[in-house]
């Protein structure tokens, strides 16, 4: 009997089933996948809420600051422009998201320009 119990504790790699000791120790459970949470999906955007603000953007155009930050840009005074808006929205995070959505604004208004330019030269 004493020749069992010291045949258990002989480890030959990695330790089997429930053991008190070792890196494997313990409980032997099943892992299974957790739903992610509720509070993981926040702040994501769906196609309703993307299409509402694309047409109040329309409507209502760009706040005064955000104007005087997109002809920063277009000048090429990147890091004024982000120096502006970050003293307008309070932190500089917020600042850098903004200036990254103002300078795709323009890119936008320069891409809808190439492609109206195109248009009338093939009308022509």
């Amino acid at each position: 009997m004493s020749e069992e119990k010291s045949q258990v504790h002989i480890s030959k790699g990695l330790p089997q089933g429930n053991l008190a000791y070792g890196l494997n120790k313990g409980y032997k459970t099943q892992t299974y996948k957790q739903a992610p949470r509720q509070s993981r999906k926040k702040g994501a955007l769906n196609k309703r809420v993307k299409f509402v603000r694309d047409v109040v953007r329309d409507v209502s155009g760009f706040a005064p600051y955000e104007r005087r930050g997109i002809e920063l840009l277009r000048i090429g005074a990147d890091k004024r422009a982000l120096k502006f808006v970050k003293r307008r929205l309070g932190t500089h995070s917020r600042g850098k998201r903004k200036r990254e959505e103002l300078s795709a604004v323009i890119q936008g208004q320069r891409k809808k320009a190439a492609q109206a330019k195109a248009a009338a030269a093939a009308e022509e």
